[in-house]
């Protein structure tokens, strides 16, 4: 065998050699955790990688497409939104997603992010057009939760998730802001009327309770009196029927000596005079006092 002979064969198995190597380069693919391999076979999809060793057909197979399975979030936008009331709102959403089928994404859009974005806008304006401004401002969680299943929903068929789509922050305009700022100076003015109005009427009523209650109390002591003066008339008219004059004339001795101690009681020195049939009078009442004693 000669030299040529010999290097012509040693070139053959160098070439089998590098094409064996580069076959097996091409044949094996290692798909990181995080990513998953769109394989096309011919120009047409053949499989969709996952994470790990993947077997390809060399020079057949070829990876198209390596997408990202991460969580990833869009940029905050702010549109603009009218609601059921006719006030301008201005809105800003977030939107977080993940890719779970990369041939829909690959394949059924061609700018997923920008998609995604728009059908978020075109949700937060029908669903804001569908409530009130106090709604919206009451209703917040809600509202959000409906944007995101309507979203969910008409993402699905680009492969994607949409794990989270939050309203950040709803604004009004200039004159409506102002016109809500007079609106709320002018309900604070009228509840402190009204405070104020109900203030005066509680006194008014505590004032009438109290003349009801003095009134009351002054009725029951004049009637405690009375009581008490036709208990002193019964006794007296019993007394009068038992015993008769006797007792008649003792009531009216124990009422003159009442009446002399009474004129006795003064300060300084007076002189009393007490006519003679007083005088006779009141010996009578003693008389009588000292026979019932």
């Amino acid at each position: 065998m000669d030299i040529e002979q010999v290097a012509g064969s040693g070139a053959v198995y160098l070439a089998i050699a590098l094409f064996i190597i580069i076959s097996i380069f091409k044949a094996v693919r290692i798909v990181p955790q995080s990513e998953k391999y769109v394989v096309e076979r011919f120009g047409r999809l053949r499989a969709v990688l996952g994470p790990g060793i993947n077997l390809l057909v060399p020079f057949l197979d070829r990876v198209a497409h390596k997408v990202s399975v991460l969580e990833r979030q869009l940029p905050n936008a702010r549109q603009d939104a009218i609601t059921a009331d006719n006030v301008l709102l201005q809105v800003e959403t977030s939107v977080f997603y993940r890719v779970t089928e990369p041939e829909k994404t690959v394949y059924r859009i061609r700018d997923v992010d920008a998609a995604i974005a728009t059908t978020v806008a075109g949700i937060v304006r029908s669903e804001i057009g569908k409530l009130e401004l106090d709604q919206v401002q009451s209703n917040r969680a809600q509202l959000i939760e409906r944007v995101r299943e309507n979203v969910k929903a008409m993402v699905d068929d680009w492969g994607v998730e949409v794990t989270r789509a939050e309203i950040l922050d709803v604004a009004l305009d200039e004159a409506t802001r102002n016109a809500m700022l007079q609106q709320l100076n002018a309900e604070r003015a009228r509840r402190a009327q009204v405070m104020e109005a109900e203030g005066k009427k509680r006194a008014v009523e505590l004032a009438a309770d109290a003349d009801l209650y003095s009134a009351e109390q002054a009725a029951k002591a004049r009637r405690i009196t009375a009581d008490a003066e036709a208990y002193a008339t019964g006794v007296i008219a019993g007394a009068i029927k038992e015993n008769g004059l006797e007792a008649a004339q003792f009531q009216v001795a124990l009422k003159q000596v009442e009446a002399l101690q009474a004129v006795a009681v003064g300060q300084g020195k007076q002189t009393i005079l007490v006519p003679a049939n007083a005088l006779e009078a009141f010996g009578d009442a003693f008389k009588m006092l000292k026979g019932r004693g």
